[in-house]
């Protein structure tokens, strides 16, 4: 990473090699440390600029047609990784602008400590800064530095008397407590000192009328924002300052070969053509002069013609929500169909096969149509970002944007792995949903999310509905205790497994997959899991572990536990995953719709097969 580069010489000399700042994975340039995010690196604090400041350079391209196209992307770049030697890297830039002197207490902008060139020193003490710990931001994104004056003179000035009073200030920790009442601000104007309690509270800023900057210190010369939201504290470190919005896609055939990312750079050109195959052929005759692929006709063609049928959809699926669901569809499509493998796939991502031995097993537990995934190749876009609000399933959150200028692609990450695609009988589902006890616990979940929904929604005329239904919650927690089990008897560590659910009224399946870029999870092993004679044992150990939690009476007897109440049976003791390995953000579970509860072990869906 590095800072903003500095003003061009007179003269026009080239500029010089700008300094490193440290480094990370590129993955956490999506997950971790986006555009917009605060990176400690040793004693100093930046935030990540936007990618129209990036210089990318030869960072490779990703290519996923279908995720492109529902973002409004022409294609993905992976973050830049570059040596000591190279120009190309991320962009940062210094913040929080006020730092601390650890020696003699001054409290102040960075620029007032006149600190040595390339060094961030106190220019009397020689002592390292220290960036400040408090920040202040807005759920629109905005982020500024902490008011520390105004916080200091809250209750020390006079009625009717404006302006700053000149003096220096000095922060210390009195070291009495770890809280906040030990963080203590004081001014050389000789008012009390006071310390940072209450300084998180809700309202703690707008009582003293101090109102959002409309900084995006982010976004090279971006303009202030005129912003009607509330400020708050928060610290630097804190996960709610930054919150990536991610959104992903599987490489499903026809696209999954190699043809469509070679064909990437022409595609507009092809896409002119319309279906007339003698003019694409001349055209893909033109470029195999050029290029030293074969690009067959007829696979151009289906292409094409499978590009044009995902544009006829409905017109209800012309929205961004339901363009994400059209992309579920195909997947699920695509899983229960499967993919055999042959010897001229060696370029094919996504390969996905029935099991070798019956599936009989596995017809007591109601699952049907297990699928092999041996090849699977998953995209993983960021779109944007929030701040304050965190983006918790259908949540009405504000994006804050990747640039301030428009750019064509976005920074994104490819995961290739394996997965196993499992599908519960939907007529056995439809009768179990039924229930009148299975409804009414299912209800109390949608009804605290719908509050959730509506307490955060922006416009209170447009709040998102709950996905919260009996085959979602059920196929949900289904996943987690999967993967605990997996985790527990496969040795795999449970953040490397990841779900995707494929829930709603046509679909009732869930995928469990490769959840990182490294090798955990990628040998082979996960696949052999969803063999029916491996596969059933762990789903009857998983099921009877989700029996008994070490929290239970309190936990299955919960009316409602995590954030918004929006789970049931549900805690950190029994199903509860590592947020990268949930998609909901350990969201709408209840491990009673799987077993039931004591008093009525009817309620779970599994319930008569544990008997057996």
């Amino acid at each position: 990473m590095t800072p903003p580069p500095a003003r061009r010489r007179r003269g026009g000399a080239p500029e010089r090699s700008f300094p490193r700042r440290g480094s990370v994975r590129r993955a956490q340039m999506i997950t971790t440390y986006g555009v917009g995010s605060l990176v400690a690196v040793d004693n100093e604090s930046f935030i990540v600029s936007g990618i129209d400041s990036w210089n990318i350079g030869e960072a490779p391209t990703i290519h996923e047609h279908r995720l492109a196209r529902v973002l409004g992307v022409k294609s993905f770049r992976l973050p830049p990784a570059s040596d000591d030697t190279s120009r190309d890297g991320v962009r940062v830039r210094r913040f929080p602008l006020w730092h601390s002197c650890p020696n003699c207490n001054a409290l102040q902008h960075v620029r007032g400590f006149n600190s040595p060139p390339g060094k961030n020193e106190c220019g009397d003490c020689d002592e390292e800064l220290v960036p400040s710990r408090f920040v202040m931001a807005c759920a629109k994104g905005h982020i500024d530095d902490f008011p520390y004056w105004k916080w200091a003179h809250r209750s020390n000035r006079q009625e009717g008397e404006s302006g700053f009073c000149g003096g220096e200030m000095r922060l210390r920790t009195s070291g009495k407590t770890a809280s906040l009442r030990s963080v203590l601000i004081s001014c050389t104007c000789g008012i009390p000192e006071v310390s940072m309690e209450g300084a998180f509270r809700r309202q703690a800023l707008s009582g003293l009328k101090v109102f959002c900057s409309g900084r995006s210190p982010w976004l090279k010369d971006a303009p202030t924002e005129h912003c009607s939201e509330t400020p708050r504290t928060l610290q630097r470190g804190s996960s709610v300052a930054w919150q990536p919005i991610v959104r992903t896609a599987l490489s499903i055939p026809p696209w999954s070969d190699g043809l469509a990312a070679r064909l990437e750079p022409h595609w507009e050109d092809l896409r002119e053509l319309g279906m007339d195959p003698a003019a694409i052929g001349i055209y893909l005759k033109a470029l195999t002069m050029k290029e030293t692929y074969e690009f067959p006709v007829d696979r151009v063609m289906a292409l094409l013609e499978s590009e044009n049928h995902e544009d006829g959809a409905p017109e209800q699926e012309q929205s961004r929500d339901d363009a994400y669901v059209a992309l579920r569809k195909q997947e699920y499509e695509r899983l229960r169909e499967g993919r055999p493998e042959s010897g001229s796939d060696h370029e094919e991502q996504f390969i996905c096969e029935p099991p070798r031995c019956s599936s009989s097993l596995l017809v007591p537990y109601g699952v049907t149509g297990p699928m092999l995934v041996k090849r699977l190749r998953e995209v993983r876009a960021l779109k944007a970002f929030s701040r304050v609000d965190t983006p918790d399933t259908h949540a009405d959150v504000h994006e804050a944007p990747l640039s301030s200028a428009s750019v064509d692609w976005l920074p994104a990450m490819e995961v290739q792995g394996e997965g196993v695609f499992l599908r519960l009988d939907e007529q056995r589902l439809d009768s179990w949903a039924r229930s009148a006890a299975v409804a009414a616990r299912v209800e109390r979940i949608r009804n605290n999310h719908l509050r959730m929904l509506r307490e955060r929604a922006r416009d209170a005329r447009k709040v998102p509905d709950s996905p919260a239904s009996p085959r979602m919650v059920l196929l949900h927690t289904l996943a987690h205790v999967l993967i605990n089990e997996w985790s527990l008897d496969g040795g795999y560590p449970t953040a490397s497994l990841r779900e995707r659910l494929y829930t709603d009224d046509t679909m009732a399946g869930i995928l469990i997959c490769t959840a990182t870029s490294d090798s955990a999870g990628s040998l082979g092993g996960l696949v052999a899991q969803g063999e029916p004679d491996r596969l059933e044992p762990a789903l009857r150990s998983a099921l009877e572990r989700a029996r008994w939690c070490s929290a239970d009476p309190l936990c299955v007897e919960s009316g409602g536990s995590g954030v918004g109440g929006i789970n049931l049976a549900a805690c950190h003791a029994c199903v509860l995953l590592p947020e990268t390995s949930c998609e909901h953000n350990n969201g709408l579970l209840d491990r009673a719709l799987l077993v039931g509860t004591p008093e009525d072990p009817s309620i779970g869906f599994f319930h008569e097969a544990l008997r057996l």
